[in-house]
């Protein structure tokens, strides 16, 4: 993998609290020397992807997250690329930790696109796909953590995994 990050919470005693999982999984489609995102209208970047349904696969929740999120087609689900582990004390159970394990994955993508299918949280955000340079996005991002109001909370999180993706493949 190009990268493995842990962000929050450290050294869990994980027999004496409880703890929430939540798999998500995330496209890296590159595309030429840009690469595919969903901006907000918050103005940040993340990457198209989401959390997987009952017995959904990796693959099959890639193709229909990027599908809804930004109306393009997956061809080839790659390899796994990179992971991030997010941990913070959940906001509605107390005693518990919740804990978010970002997969990314290397994607095509076809060059048809069919219409966006978000759902009601996503269209408040805005959700828009867009082709972008990763420093844009990561200068974008950037930004917004320095601004340090009312940032979805996944900027911090993209925003490593943008930056882990620019120095290995050396993308401007």
């Amino acid at each position: 993998m190009l990268f493995e990050y842990n962000i929050g919470l450290n050294d869990l005693d994980r027999e004496s609290i409880k703890i929430i999982n939540r798999q998500a999984i995330r496209a890296v489609i590159p595309c030429g020397n840009k690469i595919l995102l969903v901006n907000t209208n918050k103005g940040d970047y993340k990457f198209p992807g989401g959390g997987a349904n009952k017995n959904e696969t990796h693959e099959d929740t890639l193709k229909r997250e990027v599908m809804e999120e930004t109306g393009y087609i997956v061809r080839t689900v790659k390899e796994k690329i990179g992971q991030i582990v997010q941990r913070s004390l959940d906001k509605y159970e107390e005693d518990t930790i919740f804990q978010m394990v970002s997969h990314y994955y290397l994607c095509e993508i076809e060059d048809d696109k069919v219409n966006q299918k978000l759902d009601d949280y996503e269209k408040e955000l805005g959700f828009s796909p867009k082709l972008i340079e990763l420093d844009k996005a990561i200068s974008a991002n950037e930004l917004i953590l320095e601004n340090g109001e009312d940032i979805n909370p996944w900027v911090y999180r993209e925003t490593k995994a943008l930056k882990a993706i620019q120095r290995y493949y050396g993308l401007t």
